[in-house]
């Protein structure tokens, strides 16, 4: 009987496909790469064309005795490791570890774990694309050079275990530059002024806002002018100078990039890029649905909005058996990739569109389902109809002064069906009437003129960071979750909430690589760069001509950089609390969790412990301070600070005001719009806020939240 062994790279995935494949095949894991450079040394000939130095893994060398005595045993080896450059690169690798011939047909690619993709890929294996492994060597020799040649500076110059990346040197550019920008910003004041109208005594009541003066756009900058305008506004007639009706159509968007997975996932469902990658791998790998197990989305790396033609007709056949043909689209919806995108394979999607959401939810995961559900949403919807609505906007004469009312009604809910007809992130209907040009208006009321202040610009969250650096070229979808991960570890960046802010460890890095270093971290050039690394696999440039074009001026700015820069001392701050352990004076650090307190005589004495940020409100149970806490995924909640003789815990951030019903402490709650209500904190009150059964959980903090210092040991004490 013929043997046939198959290497992937998960045990998760080996699994799923022997499944597939019966009783000839062998299907092993290789736990990811086994040959990679030594970390020890460099690793890189320079000289020699920046030879690579390959070592094996360790901790391997087991599991490559087990491969290499099953392939010689196996009749055919095919090498099925991920459709992606990386992928590509451990084939190449396995191909030498086992004495496979590159040239031969033993690679085999697909890109969703479906019993039919496998077996198709089985019948057309084909040759190791040396150019995809070139490309991938040539990323990993760059970032080597910046890793092993720039870090070594760093900690000469800066601080001990500092490191430096060729694409999070620009991710962290890119944070400190925004919040330089926001602290730079000065809010300039601005008035708004809106009236209440209607036809006549009995018509719908609308409401218009005031948007030009004599003709120009309106610029209400003092509560002088705003007064003025509202004195001359209530004593003016109201005459409908234009009105217009039209249809809008809004188009569905494409299914998801492995980038714009990440956005969404980190907007709707607070997933970091890390775990959602962790769960999209999960989902592709395979999950057991009771007798079988299948992955249920087609590979998750991937910059491409197209899909398969198969796939289009079932997502179309689906839309037109469960929802009505008149939510599928005409002809089938196809949607343009970005500039530089790697078209090689389709965009995430359900191996199958009738595995609904429903129809799995008890086999997976709550992570699972609620990712599952986001790419099976954002598939189907990709091939349905315009969602269309009618629009009505009316400008008004009053006066010296214009005003603009405009409303909509959606008028067929298209792609929006698939949410009951709702858009998540749209306001709801506004309804303005139509009235012809010339009628008169009453003015039903003048809303007082409004004071507002300019806005900066927002912190970057993880879903705009990724955003920015796809739009800008910087790294590949692969790269985004890796780089965020290792910008806050090293604590170049740390996250509060949802916010990324720059620490001082990461402005003075940054201050320095862009004085010396002004190629590495711009942003131009570091798009070209991933440019050429395209081109490399595309066949259309060599890696030793961009590896080349990169070292000669990289290395004479690291000479440079070696006699210049001084070695710095980050200022430590002193705080005024004592160590415990041996009275110091402890001083604040940051780690990759943010600021802790951390006694000074590391490494003699390693004291750390939680900074307590006190929000200036006793506690209802034992008097003591509260103070705001952390759970372990960042999520904010308050306790006592006597803790734990003292249990008291609330999601809601409580006030010192007093319910005027029955004196307890009022709490502020945030609800899922941003709009913040209070509530009596005595759960008997009827002032309390309500609790839904699926709020439960939810109005249930954690009795503790333990904290990881920088030094990655575990304090008992919540943040």
């Amino acid at each position: 009987m013929a043997m046939n062994l198959v290497i992937v790279e998960s045990p998760t995935k080996s699994k799923t496909i022997e499944k597939f494949l019966g009783k000839n095949y062998k299907v092993k894991a290789s736990m990811g790469h086994l040959r990679d450079l030594p970390k020890s040394t460099f690793g890189v000939d320079v000289e020699k064309d920046f030879e690579p130095k390959y070592i094996n893994i360790r901790g391997k060398g087991e599991l490559i005795k087990e491969l290499k005595t099953m392939a010689k045993k196996a009749d055919k080896v095919y090498l099925a490791t991920d459709p992606d450059r990386e992928g590509e690169a451990i084939s190449w690798h396995l191909a030498h570890i086992l004495g496979l011939e590159e040239d031969k047909s033993c690679r085999i690619e697909f890109h969703e774990i479906t019993s039919s993709a496998v077996k198709d890929a089985i019948k057309h294996p084909r040759a190791i694309d040396m150019d995809m492994v070139d490309a991938q060597q040539a990323r990993r020799i760059l970032d080597r050079i910046v890793g092993y040649q720039l870090s070594p500076l760093l900690w000469r110059k800066i601080r001990k275990g500092l490191s430096a990346g060729r694409v999070q040197s620009v991710a962290v550019k890119l944070v400190a530059d925004r919040d330089k920008e926001i602290e730079a910003f000065v809010p300039q004041e601005y008035w708004t002024l809106n009236a209440k109208l209607r036809e006549h005594a009995k018509a719908p009541i609308f409401e218009a806002e005031t948007v030009k003066y004599k003709g120009k756009k309106l610029e209400l900058t003092s509560a002088e002018q705003a007064h003025a305008a509202e004195a001359a506004l209530a004593n003016a007639a109201y005459i409908v100078s234009k009105a217009e009706r039209k249809e809008r159509k809004r188009h569905p968007m494409p299914p998801f990039t492995t980038s714009n997975l990440q956005q969404e996932a980190n907007k709707k469902l607070n997933f970091s890029a890390k775990k959602t990658m962790m769960v999209a791998q999960q989902l592709y790998e395979g999950v057991s649905l009771g007798k079988a197990s299948v992955g249920l989305i087609t590979y998750m790396r991937t910059d491409s909005v197209r899909l398969a033609d198969v796939a289009v007709d079932e997502i179309r056949n689906y839309i037109k058996d469960s929802l009505g043909q008149e939510f599928c689209s005409p002809k089938p919806n196809h949607y343009s990739a970005k500039k530089n995108a790697q078209d090689a394979h389709e965009a995430i999607r359900p191996t199958s569109v009738l595995r609904t959401p429903s129809e799995v939810a008890g086999h997976l995961t709550s992570d699972q389902l609620k990712l599952y559900t986001l790419i099976w949403k954002r598939a189907v919807a990709s091939q349905m109809s315009d969602a269309v609505y009618d629009v009505t906007t009316l400008l008004i004469d009053a006066g010296d002064y214009q005003l603009r009312a405009s409303g909509s009604i959606l008028r067929f809910a298209g792609f929006l069906e698939l949410n009951g007809g709702k858009s998540a992130d749209e306001e709801k209907d506004k309804t303005v009437p139509y009235i012809e040009p010339g009628s008169k208006l009453v003015l039903h009321k003048l809303l007082p003129a409004e004071q507002h202040f300019t806005e900066p610009p927002a912190h970057f969250t993880e879903a705009t960071l990724i955003k920015e650096l796809e739009e800008k070229g910087i790294g590949r979808p692969s790269t985004y979750a890796p780089t965020i991960v290792t910008i806050i570890s090293r604590g170049y960046v740390v996250k509060e909430g949802k916010k990324l802010l720059v620490t001082e460890l990461g402005l003075l890095t940054i201050d320095m690589l862009t004085e010396y270093f002004k190629d590495l971290i711009n942003i131009p050039f570091s798009a070209e760069l991933e440019g050429q690394l395209d081109e490399i696999a595309e066949h259309n440039i060599s890696k030793e001509q961009v590896l080349h074009n990169f070292y000669g001026p990289f290395a004479k700015d690291l000479a440079r950089a070696n006699e210049e820069i001084p070695a710095v001392d980050l200022p430590v701050e002193v705080t005024d609390i004592p160590c415990e352990k041996c009275g110091r004076m402890m001083v604040v650090k940051e780690g990759r969790f943010g600021k802790f307190l951390a006694c000074p005589g590391f490494p003699d004495c390693r004291n750390a412990k939680p900074i307590l940020k006190k929000i200036g409100v006793a506690c209802p149970v034992c008097g003591g301070e509260l103070i705001e806490r952390k759970t372990k995924t960042g999520k904010t909640f308050y306790g006592c600070e006597k803790y734990p003789e003292c249990e008291y815990t609330t999601w809601d951030l409580p006030l010192q005001e007093k319910c005027a019903k029955c004196g307890h402490m009022l709490v502020e709650h945030t609800e899922r719009s941003g709009r913040k209500r209070k509530y009596c904190s005595n759960t008997e009150c009827v002032d309390a806020r309500p609790v839904r059964p699926a709020a439960v959980k939810e109005q249930e903090p954690p009795k503790t939240a333990a904290k990881k210092t920088a030094r990655g040991g575990r304090k008992k004490a919540a943040k």
